[in-house]
């Protein structure tokens, strides 16, 4: 008994959150993840007033007003900076992470957060819109390393049993930044004609705040002993980040990783599309990141604001909902956080497209008829609101959790780096062509949106095994029984052919 009780204490040491690891992802989410919400809605509120300043400049350069068709372009040009840039700071990931470490990498992605904050802030005073589209690539490329490089960093600080509710942090953050952008683009705060330099311009704060306090912490224990080969300081990094000294079955589990896959050594991108064993863990993250952004979440966000025109909304009004909208998807986003560990990734995935897939096809309805049915706007009210709550509890939080937990320490940066291209390159699709179907398509759209998120789904039903709780190599090894099972087939299908062309 006495036996028993001393395993159960030694299990639950092992698990328990410590402060360390508490802040260690506080400081490193707020730092960065946080940028990525915040600039995704900094530019919505005040749209109005910096198009206006466009126009004043192109005045002031050229004595006559900016052509209607010119600053739709600029506009444009300007929103969809902020995705190109995240695709380019995406395939930056695996030779940072590589390089400067995981934590090293976040220190160094402030650059691309402080410089731009100074430029969308001074843009006003320098009568330069060049600054603000400049700075929106650059704001881009931080956002697009810090969804890869966080999700890794505190994957990889975190037990197995609190990983998912860890790992879900940065999206957490995300949520947070877009409602706290929400909230400043408030007209009465903000989002006006004096504010918004300032909003803009408030990016660096998180920056300045993860450049004071996350050098106190620790860097990934796994990438200092498997990539650093500096055992004595992955130890202290554990023993700090657990709270306890033993941590042998900790280094024990990481050696035996590095021994798993040293013949392959680190992996880039091309080696990694060309490994058979990792196969349907490739095509799950790709299938994952294309579902998510594709899904339509960009879109309905989009979308949001002629709904609850529609609904009867006062224009006045419309932003106070729309700030409801974000704090229901910060809510459902922390509830994830506390069921994803008892719940498991796969079901809050399948629930969460599956939601969304119904709440689509149902707007797709209320749309068509809230001309001629005098409540069923507010249907549409409602499942924007459920498409959201669906979204954020599994198809928005999830994919990075299982993205660190399907690959070993080899091939997680290039993973990551290929997750993170798929997730901008998707979301800068859906920016570019969303106009032209709702011009063509109107409320039709969401049809579409609905098929994808059915899709991914079945996908999911019938691919991915539950991964909470396991450990990295036993993760690697269900995908193994699959993977090993197509090599199987194809080697087979090989044999056969060859057997058919040696009789003839």
């Amino acid at each position: 008994m006495d036996e028993k009780q001393e395993l159960e204490n030694s299990e639950e040491r092992k698990g328990r959150l410590t402060k360390v690891l508490v802040l260690a992802s506080l400081v490193s989410a707020f730092g960065s993840s946080f940028q990525y919400g915040y600039n995704v809605a900094a530019v919505n509120s005040p749209a109005p007033f910096m198009q206006d300043f466009y126009n004043k400049t192109y005045i002031s350069r050229y004595n006559e007003p900016m052509a209607e068709s010119l600053l739709t372009v600029l506009w444009s040009v300007t929103v969809s900076m902020f995705p190109l840039g995240g695709l380019f700071g995406s395939l930056m990931v695996a030779p940072l992470v590589n390089k400067l470490g995981r934590k090293g990498t976040l220190l160094f992605n402030n650059i691309f957060s402080i410089v731009p904050a100074v430029m969308m802030g001074a843009s006003e005073m320098a009568k330069s819109y060049e600054l603000i589209i400049l700075a929106r690539i650059l704001v881009g490329i931080c956002a697009g390393l810090s969804s890869n490089v966080v999700p890794m960093y505190l994957g990889e600080l975190a037990p197995k049993n609190l990983r998912g509710a860890i790992g879900i942090i940065p999206q957490l953050f995300i949520t947070v930044g877009i409602l706290v952008a929400q909230v400043f683009g408030i007209r009465s705060m903000l989002g006006n004609k004096t504010g918004w330099t300032i909003m803009l311009g408030l990016t660096a704060i998180p920056a300045v705040i993860q450049l004071i306090f996350l050098p106190f912490f620790p860097e990934s224990p796994r990438y200092m002993l498997i990539q650093k080969r500096d055992e004595e300081n992955s130890r202290k990094a554990l023993k700090l980040l657990r709270g306890w000294e033993d941590v042998d079955e900790e280094i024990e589990e990481m050696r035996l990783e590095d021994q798993s896959e040293q013949a392959e050594g680190h992996l880039s991108v091309f080696s990694l599309l060309t490994q058979k064993s990792l196969r349907w863990q490739l095509l799950t993250i790709i299938v994952l990141n294309m579902g998510q952004q594709l899904s339509g979440v960009n879109a309905i966000y989009y979308y949001a604001d002629n709904i609850y025109r529609s609904a009867g909304v006062n224009e006045q009004n419309v932003q106070y909902v729309t700030v409801g909208t974000g704090a229901v998807n910060v809510f459902m986003t922390i509830a994830a956080v506390f069921i994803v560990e008892s719940s498991g990734r796969r079901l809050l995935l399948l629930l969460g497209f599956g939601i969304c897939c119904g709440a689509c096809v149902l707007l797709t309805v209320a749309l068509n008829l809230q001309a001629s049915v005098s409540w069923m706007p507010y249907i549409s009210i409602i499942c924007v609101i459920i498409y959201v709550m669906g979204h954020a509890i599994g198809p928005s939080p999830i994919p990075v959790v299982v993205t660190t937990e399907m690959f070993m320490q080899s091939a997680r940066p290039a993973a990551f780096m290929l997750a993170g291209a798929v997730h901008w390159l998707s979301n800068f699709t859906v920016g570019l062509i969303f106009p032209f179907m709702e011009r063509g398509l109107g409320p039709f759209s969401f049809l579409l949106f609905s098929v994808v998120c059915f899709v991914t789904l079945i996908y999911l039903l019938m691919v991915m095994p539950e991964t909470k709780s396991k450990t990295f190599l036993e993760v690697s090894r269900l995908f193994n029984e699959r993977n090993n099972m197509e090599i199987k087939i194809w080697e087979e299908d090989l044999k056969d052919n060859k057997e058919i062309l040696d009789k003839e």
